[in-house]
């Protein structure tokens, strides 16, 4: 397989057509090498429009939901951020090189452990990654400019949204199969949140997040 050319095609054909066209994070799928991130027996498939397994019931996201994500998040170089489900730590990566740090939580022990190495292996040193049940977020460490949740959940627990500073913003893919959507909160005044609908999709969903409790929009 011609990596490069893999590369090329998954940004034209799958991430571009999504409307992703920050040129900043269109490059960066071309700096951050995703393959270095996907599991061995998945490397053939590292650019396909594919969600990939990684064990313990877990999964990298397709690229073309990442990177829009990445793109609507609008991460600036002072931004700390949260990412609750860490995986891989390829999105963990992908926020790190447009922000000042990133704390990412992973339930998993093991996939910690890999996301580590991943990150160490990339050069990436600022991302911590924690081994804990993010279900709640990491008030310890908060507050947060940028709060990504890798994964579905059945709704945003508002615990997480209190940890967003005025002008933070929040993705995440809420609600249950068939029927999810990619929203974009942002807080716009203490205790006040702005909620779009960016698109539809379905995912897994993350371990230990349940319905309540919840925010009400």
């Amino acid at each position: 397989m011609n990596i490069e050319q893999a590369r090329f095609n998954m940004v034209e054909q799958q991430i571009r057509p999504w409307d992703v066209l920050d040129q900043s994070v269109l490059d960066l799928l071309f700096t951050v090498k995703r393959e270095e991130f996907v599991p061995a027996a998945s490397k053939s498939l590292a650019f396909v429009d594919l969600e990939l397994p990684l064990g313990q019931g877990q999964v990298m996201l397709a690229p073309r939901v990442e990177a829009r994500l990445l793109q609507e998040l609008s991460v600036r170089p002072t931004d700390k951020v949260l990412e609750i489900g860490t995986g891989s730590g390829y999105m963990a990566a992908l926020l790190a090189a447009k922000a000042e740090h990133v704390v990412s939580v992973e339930i998993n022990a093991e996939l910690a452990d890999v996301a580590r190495g991943n990150l160490t292996r990339a050069g990436i040193t600022n991302v911590t990654v924690e081994t804990a049940d993010g279900a709640r977020g990491l008030a310890a460490r908060g507050p947060y400019d940028v709060i990504v949740i890798s994964g579905g959940v059945p709704a945003i627990p508002e615990a997480i949204l209190k940890q967003l500073r005025v002008g933070g913003r929040l993705a995440a893919i809420v609600g249950t199969a068939p029927v999810m959507r990619a929203q974009l909160v942002t807080c716009t005044a203490e205790g006040i949140y702005n909620t779009v609908n960016m698109f539809e999709t379905v995912v897994p969903m993350l371990e230990n997040f349940c319905a309540e409790p919840a925010f009400s929009f």
